[in-house]
C-alpha cells in the first residue's frame, strides 16, 4: 500500500541535500556521537559478562547478551539504508535513536537474563540504523570529494569504540555498577539527537513510495539465519543437528527467494542491479573481507595476551591501543589524501598490503614475543584497516545515484557485519579443535587436576587461576594457545591477499567537488 511522506524538493524526492540553514559541523558532530554510541555497545557489555551473570544467573543464556545486540543490528541495517532513501533520513534517525535510547533504559533496569536479552535487541534494532545513518548523511550534507575527511573520523571512532568498550565496561563495573554501561548512553544520546535535530531541517514536499515488504522479511530471515548459525553454532547447537541444519536450509532458501523478490520489486530493498556497477560489487567484497579480517584478529589477541602472556583483563585492552593509533592516523591521512586528490583506487591496495603483512607477523605469536613486535603488528593492522574503511564507503557514495546512497552504504555495514560473524566463529571452532587436539596430546589434563581440555575448559581457567598452576603448565598452555593460532592468522592473512586482488580491479571514478 503506498505511504504519503513529506520530501525534500522535487528532483531530489528521496534524500535530503544540505539547506542554507543546516550546521554541518553540529550534523556532523552530533551522528559522530551518535555513531559511538551504537558501536560501544557491541564490544562494553563484554568485561561486564561476568558480574552480570553473577547478579542476573541464566549462565546458559550468556552468549544471546551479546549476540541478541549483533543480531538486530546486522539485521536492520539494510532497511534502514532503504527507509532513509525513501522517506528521509531526518525522520528515521529520530526513529533510531528512540529505539536505541529506550533500549538502553530496558537494559539498565534488566532484572533478569530473559529480560536483558529482550531489551538489547530492541537496543541493537536502534543501534543498526545508527551505523548505516550516520555514514549515510555525510553524502546528504558533504561533496562528494569532501567526504574522504569525515569517513576517516568516522573509521576512527569506529576503531577507538572497539578498544575503548571492553575498558569502559571493565571500569563501570569495578567503579559503579554493570547497569551504568546502558545508562551512559542516556545524556549522550540525548544531546547529540538534540544536535542533529537543530541542525538538520531539510525542506519537503509530498511524494509516494511503495515499500518492499517480502524483500524485507526475505532478507531478515537470511541475515538471521547466517548470523545465528554462525555466532552459535558449535556451542548451544551443533552445525550438522536438526537446529544447525535447518538453520543452514532457511539462509539458501530465504536468499535465492530474495535475489528472486527483488528482481520484480519497484523499489527493492537491496537493488539487485547495483552488483554489476564494478565498485559497488568490489567495495562490498573488501567490505566482507575486511570485517573477518578486523573482527577475526582482535577477537584473539585478548586471549593470547591474557592466557600465554598472564596479562589481566585491563591490560589486555590496553595492548589493543597501538591497533586504535594505527586505525586513526590511516584513516585521517587517507582521508586529506582523497580531498585533495579525488583519486581512492591506490588505498584499499596499500591497506590490504599492510594488513598481509602484518597478519603474516602474527603467525609468530609465542609467550616470548616481545610487547613492541605485536604492537608493531597491531599497528600495521590498524593502519591497513584505516586506508580501507573511508574508502569503500566515500567510493560507492560516489558512484551510485544519490537516491540509492543510503542502500548503498547499509550493504556495505552489511558485508562487513556479516564477514566479522562468519569469520569470528570459523575461526573459533578451527582453534578450539587446535586446542582440544593439542591439549590432549600433551595431557595437560592430569597436570591441573582435568579442567583443561578443551578450549572452553582453558579459558574458564582465567588468568588468575592460571597463575596459581605450576610454571611448566603455564608455560605449556601459553605455547598450545600460541601454536593454535598460527593457523588463524594464516587463514586471515590469506583472506587480506584476496582482498588485494579485488582492490587492484576497482574502477576509480574521481571525486566530485560537488553534487552534479
Amino acid at each position: 500500500m503506498p505511504h504519503t511522506h513529506i520530501s525534500p524538493r522535487p528532483d531530489e524526492a528521496t534524500s535530503e541535500r544540505p539547506k542554507e540553514h543546516t550546521s554541518v559541523r553540529l550534523v556532523i558532530g552530533s551522528v559522530a556521537v551518535l555513531m559511538l554510541l551504537a558501536a560501544l555497545d557491541q564490544t562494553i557489555v563484554s568485561t561486564a559478562l561476568p558480574t552480570i551473570v553473577a547478579d542476573l544467573g541464566g549462565l546458559e543464556h550468556l552468549s544471546w547478551v551479546v549476540t541478541a545486540y549483533i543480531l538486530a543490528s546486522t539485521v536492520v541495517a539494510p532497511l534502514y539504508g532503504k527507509l532513509g532513501d525513501l522517506y528521509g533520513r531526518r525522520n528515521v534517525v529520530i526513529f533510531s535513536v528512540t529505539l536505541f535510547l529506550t533500549g538502553s533504559i530496558l537494559c539498565g533496569l534488566a532484572n533478569s537474563m530473559g529480560f536483558l536479552i529482550a531489551a538489547r535487541a530492541l537496543q541493537g534494532l536502534g543501534g543498526g540504523g545508527l551505523f548505516v545513518l550516520a555514514l549515510s548523511i555525510i553524502g546528504d550534507v558533504i561533496p562528494p570529494k569532501e567526504r574522504g575527511k569525515i569517513q576517516g573520523v568516522f573509521a576512527g571512532v569506529f576503531g577507538v569504540s572497539s578498544v575503548a568498550g571492553p575498558l569502559l565496561g571493565g571500569w563501570f563495573v569495578d567503579t559503579l555498577s554493570w547497569h551504568w554501561i546502558f545508562y551512559i548512553n542516556l545524556p549522550f544520546g540525548a544531546l547529540a539527537l538534540a544536535g542533529f535535530v537543530f541542525g538538520f531541517k531539510p525542506l519537503g514536499r509530498r511524494v509516494q513510495h511503495k515499500v518492499d515488504y517480502a524483500g524485507a522479511v526475505a532478507l531478515t530471515l537470511s541475515l538471521s539465519s547466517i548470523v545465528l548459525l554462525t555466532a552459535l553454532g558449535g556451542k548451544e547447537f551443533g552445525l550438522t543437528s536438526p537446529i544447525g541444519l535447518s538453520l543452514m536450509a532457511l539462509f539458501l532458501i530465504s536468499t535465492l527467494g530474495f535475489v528472486a523478490i527483488e528482481q520484480k520489486a519497484s523499489e527493492p530493498i537491496l537493488p539487485i542491479g547495483l552488483f554489476k556497477m564494478n565498485v559497488f560489487t568490489i567495495t562490498s567484497a573488501i567490505s566482507f573481507v575486511t570485517g573477518a579480517l578486523m573482527f577475526g584478529a582482535l577477537t584473539f589477541i585478548p586471549v593470547f595476551l591474557q592466557m600465554a602472556k598472564g596479562a589481566t583483563a585491563t591490560q589486555s585492552g590496553l595492548q589493543l591501543i597501538p591497533m586504535t593509533f594505527g586505525i586513526l592516523i590511516a584513516s585521517t591521512l587517507s582521508g586529506q589524501y582523497m580531498s585533495r586528490t579525488g583519486r581512492y583506487r591506490l588505498l584499499p591496495v596499500i591497506g590490504l598490503s599492510l594488513a598481509t603483512v602484518a597478519l603474516v607477523s602474527l603467525t609468530r605469536l609465542s609467550p616470548d614475543m616481545h610487547s613492541w613486535s605485536l604492537w608493531l603488528s597491531l599497528t600495521g593492522l590498524g593502519a591497513g584497516m584505516g586506508c580501507i574503511f573511508p574508502v569503500v564507503t566515500t567510493a560507492v557514495q560516489n558512484a551510485v545515484p544519490r537516491e540509492q546512497i543510503g542502500t548503498a552504504t547499509a550493504a556495505g555495514l552489511m558485508f562487513r557485519q556479516v564477514g566479522g560473524s562468519i569469520a569470528v566463529a570459523l575461526f573459533g571452532a578451527l582453534f578450539a579443535s587446535r586446542m582440544a587436539t593439542m591439549m590432549t596430546e600433551a595431557n595437560v589434563e592430569a597436570s591441573v587436576d582435568g579442567p583443561a581440555g578443551g578450549l572452553a575448559n582453558v579459558a574458564e581457567l582465567g588468568p588468575q587461576m592460571l597463575a596459581q598452576l605450576p610454571e611448566a603448565t603455564r608455560d605449556l598452555i601459553g605455547q598450545t594457545i600460541s601454536v593454535a593460532l598460527h593457523p588463524v592468522y594464516w587463514i586471515a592473512a590469506a583472506l587480506a591477499l584476496v582482498g588485494l586482488v579485488l582492490a587492484v580491479f576497482l574502477r576509480e571514478i574521481p571525486l566530485r567537488s560537488r553534487e552534479s
